[in-house]
């Protein structure tokens, strides 16, 4: 098949290598513009884009696809399909309507639940027991078409929003290489998407990861798996605490949550096993942390360089 793609992070990237590598020809590939990253702000191709120029393809990266200049190498490629994942820019009816079995979406969750921007991070600060990969066919609403296949898989206790990431990228780019084959013989019925247990989700916002102590241990757990790789979840000493660390802001990359009970934000004890801090209800052992500008360490190692002791305290918020 003729399969243009449109993505752009690394989730995208492990489909378009899955598709490249089921033989299918990809006469152009859509990613997003370079954008600056990293601590020189430098200009960085998208993980689609990096792919794409290993294997040679043609490349677009259009800011918006509303003009027909913009469209015209779409339709240029004859595209049979076109399969779009994490692309991050809407696609205009214009171009929904150009493939001749129309625009799939691999999509990280078990539609309707979570539709929308950032459901792996949802996912996991609701506590869902599992989630999947859902391929649809897409149309003008958000993540609203119907649904060609859907897998679930378990979220394990462990699992930060990095893990997941990578299980249902991998998840997503075994079923869309399942569903080409099978969508151009028939054998894929449009199923409408159920109206009840429909959900929105809009992008991550890094105050969200300012962890408040007054929520459970289980809550906040939650939010530091939620939050890692990205923004990483952040917690800021009281001015009480004293020192070097009095206010300041650190990074919580690993806990576990505890039976412990005390003043929400307390810490009531730290030692190589971790730093114990009471929440609203519960404790939370905190195993992996990262002072301003220094390295993600261990609790043995951060407390070597930074002491903590019981008695001193989180500020309830970070904000």
């Amino acid at each position: 098949m003729r399969v243009v793609f449109a993505g752009t992070p690394e989730f995208a990237a492990q489909a378009l290598a899955s598709i490249l590598a089921a033989g299918h020809a990809v006469p152009l590939v859509l990613t997003q513009p370079d954008r600056p990253a990293g601590r020189g702000m430098n200009q960085q191709a998208s993980a689609v884009k990096q792919l794409a120029s290993q294997h040679g393809l043609s490349l677009h990266q259009p800011s918006s696809l509303k003009s027909e200049a913009e469209r015209a190498p779409i339709l240029a490629a004859q595209p049979d399909v076109m399969v779009v994942a994490a692309y991050g820019l809407i696609l205009p009816q214009a171009v929904l309507d150009m493939p001749r079995l129309g625009c799939l979406n691999i999509h990280a969750s078990l539609l309707p639940r979570w539709r929308g921007a950032a459901p792996i991070q949802r996912a996991i600060l609701a506590g869902d027991s599992e989630t999947g990969v859902t391929l649809m066919r897409m149309e003008a609403g958000l993540d609203t078409g119907p649904m060609l296949l859907k897998e679930s898989l378990p979220i394990a206790a462990a699992d930060t929003a990095g893990v997941l990431h990578d299980k249902l990228a991998g998840l997503g780019a075994r079923l869309i290489v399942e569903a080409l084959p099978r969508l151009a013989r028939g054998e894929l019925p449009d199923v409408s998407q159920p109206a009840a247990g429909i959900t929105y989700t809009a992008k991550l916002d890094k105050a969200e990861a300012a962890l408040d102590w007054r929520q459970s241990a289980a809550q906040l757990d939650r939010a530091v798996r939620a939050f890692n790789p990205f923004p990483g979840a952040t917690a800021r000493l009281g001015g009480e605490s004293g020192g070097e660390l009095g206010g300041e802001r650190v990074k919580i990359w690993a806990a576990t949550p505890v039976a412990h009970a005390g003043e929400a934000g307390r810490i009531l004890s730290a030692d190589d096993g971790g730093i114990v801090v009471a929440c609203g209800e519960g404790g939370l052992r905190l195993t992996e942390l990262q002072k301003a500008g220094g390295r993600r360490l261990p609790a043995a190692d951060f407390l070597r360089g930074f002491p903590l002791r019981p008695g001193q305290r989180f500020a309830v918020t970070a904000e």
